[in-house]
């Protein structure tokens, strides 16, 4: 657990599914003001979430005073201020081809992300309940690259950042791990049957140490907040820990703070807590 409760705060990392999003994936307005808030005492505010730019685009516009995102569960860091990526880690190749072998051994739904792209296979994207993913097929349907066959574009793209694949219980999404697991990737087990596949030693935490290098900021005075298992790593690097109120006992107790849940404004709550009398 972090024991800098005091220490002065210059950057905020903040997890999007589960924490500074609403359950039906809404921002809450108090949310913005409070983000607004801090940003006027010149701390900065940066995503920390495993989406992908595509699957950000809905939140921009009103999250516009955000800059920089360690996106793609660490795998990219990207400054919106100046469009482009400040670092990024792509999968090996051999890799993404174990995985999608996987993937369709077990029925699941494959999703290969680009700097820029979010692809995934059109027979599955308008059925996404089966994968215990409902409450995205707007945001997929809306935002991601829809293909018909996933082997076929691998052949168009140079590299794959991240990739996920969602399955239809997590008994299967346990079993098919147990075969990956040995691959030199980093696994990340999210939702309900999701994994999240990244390069070897990628995580939010790796991503938040660059980011933070980068911008001159120790890590000591980086506050996270998060919610989820891919947030672990994250918040114990972080300075100050911050757990929302729907996190797991297990997150919960590596955090200095508990704030509210995500549909009662933790995020803004957790701000104001520790950024109040920052100048």
């Amino acid at each position: 657990m972090a024991n800098n409760k005091h220490a002065q705060i210059k950057m905020v990392a903040v997890d999007m599914d589960g924490t500074l999003l609403k359950s039906d994936k809404t921002l809450d307005p108090e949310t913005i003001r409070d983000i607004e808030e801090v940003k006027s005492k010149g701390i900065e505010v940066a995503y920390c979430t495993g989406r992908a730019l595509p699957e950000l685009a809905a939140y921009r516009e009103k999250l516009s005073m955000i800059r920089y995102g360690v996106c793609m569960t660490g795998s990219l860091i990207y400054d919106f201020a100046e469009h482009r990526s400040i670092y990024r880690r792509p999968l090996n190749r051999d890799c993404v081809r174990a995985f999608m072998a996987a993937s369709e051994e077990y029925g699941a739904m494959a999703q290969l992300l680009t700097e820029e792209q979010s692809i995934v296979r059109a027979d599955q994207v308008g059925r996404m309940d089966d994968f215990n993913l409902g409450i995205y097929q707007p945001m997929f349907q809306e935002n991601a690259t829809i293909v018909e066959d996933l082997q076929e574009e691998m052949k168009n793209h140079e590299a794959f950042i991240k990739a996920n694949v969602h399955f239809h219980t997590p008994e299967d999404r346990q079993e098919c791990y147990e075969k990956l697991k040995r691959l030199p990737m980093t696994f990340v087990f999210s939702e309900v049957s999701t994994i999240e596949m990244m390069a070897q030693g990628v995580s939010k935490a790796s991503g938040l140490e660059m980011l933070s290098k980068c911008l001159g900021i120790p890590m000591a005075m980086v506050m996270g907040i998060g919610d989820g298992n891919n947030d672990y790593d994250m918040l114990r690097k972080a300075g100050i820990a911050v757990a929302m109120g729907n996190a797991g006992e297990k997150l919960k107790s590596v955090c200095d703070y508990v704030t509210e849940d995500n549909d009662h404004n933790g995020v803004g709550g957790a701000l104001r807590h520790f950024c109040s009398k920052t100048k």
